[in-house]
């Protein structure tokens, strides 16, 4: 674990040089989607992989309030009627795709908890440190970075299935430059010590493509 805390001061140090160098020029980003496909679905069934969802479309007309009050429902920004909607439907593919999973462990922001009990069904374990980052300074952003890294790089231990850990994105684009859109499944390969690989996305948009060569349509 001291490792991957290295990686992670490594990658955050970087960051910040990046942003010292140039404040006015954004640098391109060079990551590429992968779309799931059948054979990705394959591989997921065999377990040992993590499955990382971006909570549902949310209603931006209700911000965050700051300080964040993680008791109070009303303090915190709701997903929107079309993202609860979606959820439904995600949630009856996630079921035909039968992936393997025991327990859902998910951010305490309530939105991400609805939409792990939307998608994944119970059991569902709230992990407190498991925090929304983007508003936060970079000294408090930082203990809701490593436990995001350590759920993907933790390795699955119950042989035969996979991790389900449903938060925010810019947790994950805090350790790769990938914000994934709301409402996306993001897969990983964990690697212990040496941190994890990426292994592909379903996006909203993808869906489509996937059912229709799964012949789920």
């Amino acid at each position: 674990m001291n490792r991957l805390k290295a990686l992670l001061f490594i990658a955050l140090s970087f960051s910040a040089w990046v942003l010292a160098e140039d404040l006015s020029i954004p640098a391109p980003s060079t990551f590429q989607v992968i779309p799931a496909t059948a054979e990705h679905i394959q591989q997921l069934k065999q377990g040992g992989y993590v499955i990382y969802m971006r909570h549902g479309l949310t209603d931006a007309r209700f911000p965050d309030l700051i300080p964040i009050d993680l008791e109070d429902i009303e303090s915190q920004r709701p997903l929107s009627e079309a993202g609860i909607k979606l959820l439904d439907q995600v949630g009856q593919y996630v079921t035909k795709l039968k992936l393997p999973y025991k327990v859902v462990i998910s951010s305490p922001f309530f939105r991400a908890q609805e939409s792990a009990f939307r998608v994944f069904g119970e059991p569902i374990e709230v992990d407190i440190d498991l925090r929304y980052t983007a508003a936060m300074p970079d000294l408090e952003k930082q203990p809701a970075v490593v436990r995001t890294l350590e759920w993907i790089s933790k390795p699955v231990a119950d042989l035969g299935y996979n991790r389900v850990v449903v938060a925010h994105g810019p947790n994950i684009a805090e350790l790769m430059d990938y914000l994934p859109p709301e409402n996306t499944l993001v897969f990983f390969k964990p690697l212990g010590d040496q941190g994890f690989s990426y292994f592909a996305s379903i996006e909203p948009s993808h869906w489509p493509k996937l059912l229709k060569e799964l012949n789920f349509e």
